[in-house]
């Protein structure tokens, strides 16, 4: 494993999978019941973006660089719906601006009622030794050093019944989605209400539709996709775009990024090819 998140924190991927999450974890606590997060790809969950590692790509001077720039001119549905990830952000940012970036741990641990609890898997071995060092004093909180895929077969379905399972994989192999499709199905055959957050690199729609074939055809059923991209900069550039299927989503999801992605695209817009899209693509 070569990938490390902390090159790429706070882009523009991270924006998209981040709103989203937070956003499911406030449905949630719309009830007082407990909930499980399961984040199969944890990363090391806190991100210094003044680190050299950070610095050397700059990814989230183009992600939430940009947002926070742009901010105080969003209309107030867009803030509405942004409200719960830029809690996270301006929380660990007191005096304004973003040295320090929330990755998905990060972001459930804050949101996290005392009744809430986390369970974070990295394979990584450095990375996971900096995410134990960040949570594995917190009762809440497993950090386990396990393979993503494994951890779908193995802490599911949560005691607490009610939650949301984050995928997040690098895609640093060329069978990545055939991998993702079948670690989704067999997730949610242990789990069928759970919601399940996904998270994936649009670089061929085909690509993506398949991924919905295939867990159409398992059985799986209401599940929207959602959609972010930044253009091209140049014609020799790749496109800058990301996707989420989330299955079982919360009513509100919808609503939210219907608010939120208009203003997001034409925010973090680089070129030609800017786009968002909000789609049911497997029906309840």
């Amino acid at each position: 494993m070569n990938y490390r998140h902390i090159y790429h924190a706070g882009n523009i991927g991270d924006v998209l999978k981040h709103i989203v999450l937070a956003n499911i974890l406030k449905y949630l606590q719309k009830k007082d019941a407990a909930y499980r997060v399961l984040d199969t790809h944890a990363g090391i969950g806190l991100y210094d973006l003044t680190s050299e590692k950070s610095q050397k790509t700059g990814e989230w001077q183009q992600g939430v660089g940009k947002v926070l720039e742009n901010l105080d001119a969003a209309p107030g549905p867009v803030k509405n719906a942004l409200v719960p990830w830029l809690e996270t952000v301006e929380n660990l940012n007191p005096g304004g601006g973003v040295h320090f970036y929330p990755g998905s741990p990060e972001i459930a641990c804050m949101l996290a009622r005392k009744q809430d609890r986390l369970t974070l898997t990295e394979l990584h071995p450095e990375d996971f030794e900096e995410l134990k060092n960040n949570y594995g004093g917190d009762k809440k909180v497993k950090v386990i050093a396990l393979d993503a895929w494994l951890a779908l077969g193995s802490f599911l379905p949560p005691k607490e019944r009610r939650g949301v399972v984050l995928i997040d994989p690098a895609f640093e192999v060329e069978d990545e989605f055939d991998r993702l499709a079948d670690g989704i199905i067999r997730g949610w055959k242990r789990w069928q209400t759970g919601i399940f957050a996904i998270w994936y690199p649009v670089k061929s729609h085909r690509t993506v539709d398949q991924l919905v074939a295939t867990l159409k055809e398992a059985g799986i059923r209401n599940t929207i996709k959602l959609e972010l991209s930044a253009g091209q900069v140049s014609s020799d550039q790749p496109m800058k775009s990301s996707g989420m299927l989330v299955i079982n989503p919360p009513w509100t999801l919808t609503k939210d990024m219907n608010a939120a992605l208009p203003w997001l695209c034409q925010t973090l817009s680089q070129g030609k090819g800017a786009k968002w899209s909000v789609e049911q693509v497997i029906t309840e």
